[in-house]
């Protein structure tokens, strides 16, 4: 046992963990390595989800301090109801306690004792304090909200004596204690994973990742195993944050049907999901996108090919049958299987990397900065405007479709807009900035979203704005920003569902990373669009140099962790959660980084020591291109 939480915990009841889906066991607070020797390990290291834990019952004559320990370890077990942490309640407290919330905090909950008053059945109780350092509550919805880095979680639990089972002598029970569970970061590691849920975007045929946390092994409460966690929460709805913006075609109140605790899979990889009679007159078309939301749900859940899915009445008869072809027509990107690899070279214009360029090198590890740049990566000027003539950029985007890019010229004053085919013309938008160190400011890198739409932010300090180009083209919309409070908009880089945008907002000395809503109000031709609730972005993060979407609820951000001096580069989910990809090899210098929702492309970026380097799945930084910057995908 951790020495920390021996001294918080005083005397630990022994617990029992299961190893995989093996028969071995594990007495008291410990796992089991595959070899060598068993080396006692507190609660909040266990990390491997293949670990299972189940709590054991207050011993006879506990003392308060080990019925605290005992219930706390109880609350990281995989028992049925939690049947076994309730027994270290009172019977009012068993019955009123809910698990449907929970608080992680960085090293577990450390609970310190003081003497209470006159409460209990023979007027004398004993309360614990219990703190922590927060990193997160997921609600209710299975949302994940992160804390703020000053937050602090200080709570009690009151345990009284009462009669004891056999109404014989008196035992401590806890009859307060703080909503929901309460767990360190490894065990909520191990015990819950990510999911991506999907809805459509209001207005459009085109899907929205939600992300949520779902238990990884059959639920406590609900007894669901994982797939069918993910469902019911599909059915439930989306999370508030996201609800303003999306909507789900399933009818209100549509559920699973009851009774039903294990969805799987058959060996062609479909999926049968039973619905209650709210959804039995669903029309096709209503139908078919019902069953798009749980194909790219699975999706995201497995790595295995989705099939097809089939939505079955309360009858038993099909209402309708998704193939994992058909279900493309809905899907959130839209982009092309090999999105081309664009960058602005030396002399002012626009350059294609070929997407399928680059070593194969599979070592891993730090960045090949020799003098020759990546043999096998070949480039090429773009066609139209943008790849040649005297207007030189000093950074660009391009449309999703790859038929046109913005850019923004070298001076950082204007924004054009050109074809990416021979013979277009290169338009001047009516996009400028009148910031006087506009070398340094002027116009942030513009990005496309889905829709067609471009966006850009003017860094002037004497008139920060947000703007808006509807299918890139006339007069710009000054977009609203709520929650700014006078912080400045650095970079701006648009989802590709269009209904969330990822911004770099500095404010007091710092740079950090912000995720919006995009609300849209009026007509499809003549909307007008505001950023709402802003939220964290990468908490972990106290300065932000550069990001990118990186998938439908990830992003790649490169920046400084809170009390950290190295640069560091890691995947983050827009919820503020750390995606389980983890830190990234970094890179000297980065200032710029491109991704694409599609992971097997690889990560390119602009490092001012080894100019244009790309990443691949499983390979070294290589660089690309020696002299070159800004570079971008598709958005």
């Amino acid at each position: 046992m951790g020495a920390d939480r021996g001294r918080a915990r005083g005397r630990l009841p022994r617990a029992v963990v299961v190893l995989g889906s093996g028969s071995l066991l594990v007495s008291g607070c410990a796992s089991m390595p595959s070899s060598g020797d068993v080396h006692s390990v507190s609660a909040s290291q266990r990390a491997d989800s293949q670990v299972q834990v189940y709590a054991v019952p207050p011993r006879p004559g506990a003392e308060p301090n080990e019925i605290v320990a005992g219930f706390l370890e109880a609350m990281t077990s995989d028992d049925p109801q939690f049947a076994m942490a309730r027994q270290y309640l009172t019977a009012k407290a068993a019955k009123d306690w809910q698990a449907n919330q929970v608080t992680v905090l960085a090293d577990g909950p450390d609970p310190q004792p003081n003497r209470s008053g006159d409460r209990g059945a023979d007027s004398s109780g004993f309360t614990f304090t219990v703190s922590g350092k927060p990193v997160a509550v997921v609600d209710k919805q299975r949302a994940y909200q992160p804390a703020k880095p000053q937050d602090t979680y200080s709570q009690t639990i009151h345990l009284v004596r009462q009669s004891g089972p056999d109404g014989m002598g008196k035992e401590w029970r806890i009859d307060a204690l703080p909503e929901g569970l309460l767990l360190g970061q490894s065990d909520f590691q191990r015990i819950y994973r990510s999911v991506n849920k999907y809805y459509f975007a209001a207005g459009q045929d085109r899907l929205v990742a939600d992300p949520v946390y779902v238990r990884q092994r059959t639920d406590p409460e609900t007894q669901m195993n994982l797939i069918t966690q993910t469902v019911q929460s599909v059915l439930d709805g989306p999370t508030n944050w996201l609800k303003p913006v999306v909507a789900s075609k399933f009818p209100s109140g549509t559920a699973l049907k009851s009774d039903t605790k294990s969805l799987s899979l058959d060996d062609r990889n479909a999926l049968k999901v039973p619905l209650n009679e709210r959804a039995s007159n669903a029309g096709e078309p209503q139908c078919k996108r019902m069953a798009a939301q749980l194909v790219f749900t699975l999706r995201d859940l497995t790595t295995t090919r989705i099939g097809q899915v089939e939505l079955d009445r309360a009858d038993g008869s099909q209402l309708c049958v998704l193939s994992g072809d058909q279900a493309e027509t809905y899907a959130p990107d839209r982009m092309s299987t090999s999105p081309g690899q664009y960058f602005v070279d030396a002399g002012g214009h626009v350059e294609r990397m070929r997407a399928d360029a680059g070593s194969s090198d599979s070592s891993g590890g730090s960045t090949d900065s020799s003098d020759s740049p990546d043999a096998s990566v070949v480039t090429e000027p773009v066609q139209g405007p943008f790849g040649k003539g005297e207007q030189q950029m000093r950074t660009v985007a391009v449309s999703r479709d790859e038929k046109r890019a913005a850019g923004v010229s070298a001076d950082g004053k204007s924004l054009l807009v050109a074809p990416l085919a021979a013979g277009g013309e290169l338009v001047r938008t009516p996009v400028t900035s009148d910031d006087k160190d506009a070398r340094n400011g002027g116009l942030s890198a513009p990005s496309w979203d889905g829709r067609g739409d471009l966006w850009v932010a003017d860094r002037n300090p004497a008139k920060s704005r947000l703007l808006r180009l509807a299918q890139g083209t006339g007069e710009p919309e000054a977009v609203d920003v709520a929650g700014l409070n006078g912080a400045q908009i650095q970079q701006v880089r648009m989802s590709a569902d269009g209904v969330r945008v990822a911004l770099l907002v500095s404010e007091g000395g710092h740079t950090t990373l912000r995720i919006g809503r995009v609300e849209r109000t009026g007509d499809a031709d003549k909307s007008v669009a505001s950023v709402v609730e802003l939220r964290p972005g990468a908490p972990q993060m106290e300065d932000v140099t550069a990001v990118s979407w990186a998938g439908r609820s990830r992003l790649v951000v490169v920046g400084k962790e809170i009390g950290g001096v190295s640069q560091q580069m890691r995947y983050v989910q827009t919820d503020g959660s750390t995606s389980a990809a983890g830190t990234l090899p970094s890179v000297n210098k980065l200032t710029d980084i491109a991704a694409t929702d599609d992971d097997r492309m690889p990560l390119v970026a602009h490092s001012q020591e080894d100019g244009i380097v790309r990443l691949p799945p499983g390979a070294n930084w290589k660089t690309a291109v020696k002299k070159g910057s800004a570079p971008a995908y598709p958005g």
